[in-house]
């Protein structure tokens, strides 16, 4: 039987469905995204979730004339189907496929590139100011779940906001969840504008009744709009959005289309900004995701009857090994805490925070208020874990150098999904995070080899007393014992796992692969040391000096941009020490965004799978040798 969705090539195509196909359209979107989803991974219950408020907003607003700016973008899936990517959504997240998030170089009606939470709303702001500069009309959309006001830049902007009093339209997709639960006054504050749910289904049923009476319903509903209003001010007094200078509708029903187009028609009639409560539900439609929203945020393929996840292999995660080590040194020390940033489950503190609740501090999405948390408690005698994901350290830049690290206050920070990241496409990329953090005054920058050295090396960022870092990917590890009796690292010691004559030196999750290529040059003659770098600040220079001879070899290996980083760090020691006559070479990534795809595809694109590890050493050994001399600008 034909679907409706095979009728939908634009958003024009659904302004001719009548309700009850519009209804339909809703379940089929629904099944193409729990199909593809299952196969590929994403995120899943976010989208379940925003369906037919996106049917809504497509009914309501003309994109790509109007601009529609989706916030993080997790909720972007049915978008991207109705504006003509429905026969590519089978390669969502796929090497050569769609990205899962907002992308303008994908369609003209993705309006902003959107990955990191939060910055819709000045995004948003900035196109509305732009628009009535130039003397336009179209309509500005910002759709901003609530888990992103937690985040400080929202706040900063709905600030502005209520000051220039701009033609804008906010959407507040309202779930009550980000990615873990949400927390914070802000939460509680939106519960508290929808805890009569009965209330809304209860004004959506008399509409519903009154549309059904001829010539008498309208008058009521108009007339009922303003009572509406009364009960609002009576049932939740001081609306925070009123006071701020903001038009406040809601909440509205987040999955009855009819409501959502009316509130949305009604937005547009304000001349200042608007905003829109929409209570939707995460998950929507598929059990599993609904019961446990937080497991299907970006979910990998799973078993579509069960919810189960497709195991393609065995053994703990970096990121639980880590929560396990955590575990077990917050029992050895009262002082050691954890933070995250509304990434409890992704960093592999779940357990942790069941286990030692008053001793877990989930601020939201708000990672400068993490940190700067963080040094307070550290200032304060206490031992702060901070687990983030490398690619949202870098929205707390200042606060880790001028909060942290010019104090020289004891924070660790914990990096997980550093290096390359699969799937999520280049603004979840942690490849910058050795570069941006080397050159902080006093911060110690380690990268375990694999997930036994992860535990010793937290171990030792809260021995050490300063501003630490930790690196670490999102895989698995390598199935090496986690159970050895913890033990502090030597400040700035690397490890020799392989001599030879030259050296490879390695960073990270890059020493297993460097080790790999140098046992299959040595089959072609070459002979390289590998060593394990474990410190890239401070570097161990005693090592790496004494194989940096006249005439000898010395390549870095990391998985991170090699313009400040690793590679940066080893040649700066070179050149201070005066060691001319080196072939020298960095190996990493170049400055720039990377391609959608697993990380090992994407690791093969860029040279740092095994095979084009020994591409590039041999290659660059062969050349530096028939040309002779300082080979260094090579790198």
């Amino acid at each position: 039987m034909a679907k409706i969705l095979d009728t939908i090539r634009e958003p024009s195509d659904i302004r001719k469905l009548d309700p009850g196909e519009l209804s339909t359209l809703a379940m089929e979107i629904r099944a193409l995204i729990l199909e593809t989803v299952a196969k590929n991974g994403g995120h899943l219950a976010s989208n379940l979730g925003a369906v037919e408020l996106t049917l809504a907003l497509h009914l309501a607003f003309d994109t790509p004339q109007d601009k529609i700016v989706w916030d993080v973008g997790h909720q972007c899936y049915t978008h991207k189907i109705l504006t003509g990517r429905k026969d590519r959504f089978s390669g969502l997240r796929r090497c050569g496929g769609i990205l899962g998030f907002p992308c303008r170089e994908e369609s003209d009606h993705d309006a902003y590139n959107t990955g990191h939470a939060s910055t819709a709303l000045s995004a948003a702001l900035g196109m509305a100011v732009a628009r009535d500069k130039a003397g336009e009309k179209h309509h500005v959309v910002a759709v901003v779940g609530d888990g992103s006001l937690t985040g400080g830049v929202a706040l900063e902007a709905l600030n502005q906001i209520g000051h220039l009093r701009e033609r804008l339209i906010i959407v507040l997709n309202f779930n009550e969840m980000s990615i873990s639960i949400n927390v914070g006054a802000w939460s509680k504050y939106f519960s508290y504008l929808v805890s009569g749910q009965r209330y809304i289904r209860m004004k959506d049923q008399a509409k519903s009744i009154l549309k059904r009476v001829p010539q008498l319903g309208q008058p009521v509903i108009k007339a009922g709009r303003a009572l509406e209003e009364l009960v609002k001010k009576t049932l939740f007094p001081g609306l925070v959005f009123k006071e701020l200078g903001i038009r406040y509708i809601g909440p509205v029903h987040g999955h009855n289309v009819q409501s959502l187009v009316e509130a949305f028609e009604t937005a547009k009639t304000f001349d200042g900004p608007v905003l829109i409560q929409c209570v939707t539900q995460k998950g929507k439609g598929y059990p599993p995701a609904r019961l446990h929203p937080e497991k299907f945020h970006g979910a990998g393929p799973f078993k579509i009857a069960t919810g189960e996840p497709i195991q393609r292999d065995r053994g703990p995660s970096f990121s639980s090994v880590f929560g396990d080590a955590m575990i077990e040194i917050a029992r050895k020390d009262a002082k050691v805490l954890a933070i995250t940033a509304a990434m409890g489950e992704g960093t592999g503190l779940r357990e942790f925070s069941e286990k030692l609740p008053d001793r877990f501090f989930d601020v939201g999405i708000a990672e400068q208020h993490a940190v700067t948390f963080a040094s307070g408690l550290a200032v304060s005698g206490l031992k702060p874990v901070v687990a983030i994901y490398s690619t949202f350290l870098q929205r707390a830049y200042d606060q880790v150098y001028h909060d942290v690290c010019l104090m020289d206050l004891p924070v660790v920070f914990v990096l997980d999904r550093a290096g390359i990241v699969p799937d999520d496409g280049p603004t979840h990329q942690g490849v910058n995070d050795i570069a941006y953090l080397r050159h902080m005054p006093n911060m110690i920058v380690m990268a375990p080899k694999d997930e036994g050295e992860l535990r010793h090396m937290l171990w030792s960022a809260l021995a050490y007393g300063h501003p630490a870092s930790v690196r670490f990917p999102k895989a698995k590890g390598l199935g090496v014992p986690i159970d050895e009796p913890l033990s502090v690292l030597p400040l700035g010691r690397s490890e020799l796992v392989k001599d030879g004559r030259d050296l490879l030196f390695a960073v990270g999750n890059m020493v297993r692969p460097a080790l790999d290529a140098a046992r299959e040059l040595e089959k072609e003659g070459f002979s390289f040391a590998v060593v394990n770098a474990r410190f890239v600040k401070p570097l161990d220079g005693e090592t790496i000096l004494r194989f940096a001879g006249p005439g000898s070899t010395v390549i870095t290996v990391e998985e991170g941009v090699v313009d400040g980083g690793a590679g940066s760090a080893v040649r700066e020691l070179l050149d201070r020490e005066g060691r001319f006559g080196i072939r020298f070479k960095s190996i990493g990534l170049p400055i720039g965004a990377y391609p959608l795809g697993k990380a090992d595809e994407i690791r093969a694109m860029v040279g740092l799978d095994v095979p084009g590890l020994v591409r590039q050493i041999r290659d660059f050994t062969q050349t530096a040798l028939s040309c002779g001399g300082d080979e260094r600008t090579r790198g």
